[in-house]
């Protein structure tokens, strides 16, 4: 290969509506960096880091999912489990209860577009999380 890959720029995800993506996005606790309604587009903030979840204004989309797969978007979260607390007391319903995975808990979302979500723990493997790494 002639190039090396650095690192996530941004993950897009596309919505059929800004302002309603962005009050979602906002109850399930992401911040919002900035937003360009000019350009259709809206950036939350993921953590301390750069990269973050960009929100993309895609008119033809209804309040369905897609009829293709999506891909998953996984963030990393200190308790998964806790998460899906603080996401129900907020009236946003997880895809299912937290299930285990190797590293340790995770609980997925959707919005209402399609575009999964999940929140990830390192419990089980905390020597591999942002904390330990830092």
């Amino acid at each position: 290969m002639s190039y090396e890959l650095l690192g996530i720029d941004n993950v897009l995800l596309p919505v059929g509506n800004l302002d309603e993506a962005v009050r979602f996005y906002e109850l399930a606790g992401f911040p919002v960096a900035f937003r360009l309604d000019e350009a259709g587009i809206a950036a939350l903030k993921v953590g301390g880091e750069t990269p973050g979840v960009l929100l993309r204004l895609d008119e033809e989309l209804s309040h369905r999912p897609p009829p293709w797969a999506v891909p998953r978007v996984w963030l990393e979260v200190r308790d998964a489990r806790a998460a899906a607390s603080a996401l129900a007391a907020a009236g946003i319903r997880p895809l299912d209860a937290p299930f285990p995975v190797a590293t340790g808990w995770t609980v997925e979302i959707a919005d209402p577009w399609g575009n999964v979500v999940g929140l990830t723990d390192y419990n089980k493997r905390p020597e591999l999380a942002r904390a330990a790494r830092t």
